[in-house]
């Protein structure tokens, strides 16, 4: 029968490492794709007006927030409202 060669416990971390490792990258891309579908569309926000007011109104609460005006949200709404009522910026 042939010898099987001695496992050392740093070969068992680096195996646990790189297993850790893919978990994580698999874990963060699914969060990625989850957080991407659930931003609602310029035509999702042109049929729901109502709500694109309101979202547009929440991003612009706060003039000197640009890091929240800016999210795809608060420009979906935007352009929306601007399609729907020809208004300017």
């Amino acid at each position: 029968m042939p010898k099987l060669p001695k496992i050392q416990n740093r070969d068992v971390i680096v195996a646990t490492s790189f297993f850790a490792l893919i978990a994580v990258l698999a874990i963060q891309t699914t969060n990625a794709q989850s957080s991407k579908s659930d931003v609602k569309s310029v035509a999702w926000y042109a049929a729901n007006i109502k709500v694109a007011e309101a979202k547009n109104k929440e991003c612009r609460a706060d003039a000197s927030n640009i890091e929240l005006q800016s999210t795809a949200e608060c420009e979906n709404a935007l352009h929306a409202l601007e399609i729907s009522f020809n208004a300017k910026r």
